[in-house]
């Protein structure tokens, strides 16, 4: 499969012209490109691993570098994350629900991919940062104690990069809450 990378910037006029300038130094294809809350300026992209990573660094130079939020490098993405970001999933009947909430777009993608690549729990649903001020989530299903060692995994990995704002288990979800999700 190929790569998947991810750009989140603070200004919509410099992550445009990133997007742009990302585009034209790497054969990559754009999946996302588009402002985001509070003003945020995301690119999601694919591509071979060497062109995503060409990318990323174009991302990362001058003057780009003032205005990053963060990247993101997924070598070999679970396909279930299109589906998610989409909201898609078939969402079946759980025993248990995982909401992992972070400040960045990057690191929730990064996460929910090594969740669902670690855990035998399945990713419902990735949330990016449209109208919640720039903050993002990711929804997991799955029995119990996979949803709890799930949880606390991505937990300390958004808490490396301080990323991590909160998260939740709910053990058998009333149905009126999981028809919501």
């Amino acid at each position: 499969m190929k790569s998947l990378g991810v750009a989140e910037f603070r200004s919509v006029a410099l992550g445009i012209k990133a997007a742009d300038t990302m585009v034209k130094a790497a054969d990559i294809k754009l999946v996302m490109s588009q402002v985001v809350c509070p003003g945020k300026y995301i690119v999601l992209f694919y591509g071979k691993l060497s062109s995503v990573k060409a990318a990323l660094e174009t991302a990362e130079a001058s003057p780009f570098d003032t205005v990053l939020i963060d990247t993101y490098l997924l070598g070999n993405p679970d396909p279930s994350l299109f589906s998610a970001i989409y909201g898609m999933t078939e969402k079946g009947s759980p025993e248990a629900v995982g909401i992992i909430e972070g400040y960045s777009v990057a690191s929730i993608i990064g996460v929910a991919d090594e969740v669902v690549k670690t855990s035998p729990v399945k990713l419902i649903e990735i949330r990016l940062a449209r109208g919640m001020t720039g903050k993002s989530y990711a929804l997991f299903c799955g029995e119990l104690s996979a949803v709890e060692a799930s949880m606390e995994k991505a937990k300390h990995t958004l808490l490396e990069n301080a990323m991590y704002i909160q998260s939740a288990v709910i053990p058998s979800p009333d149905p009126q809450i999981w028809d919501m999700l």
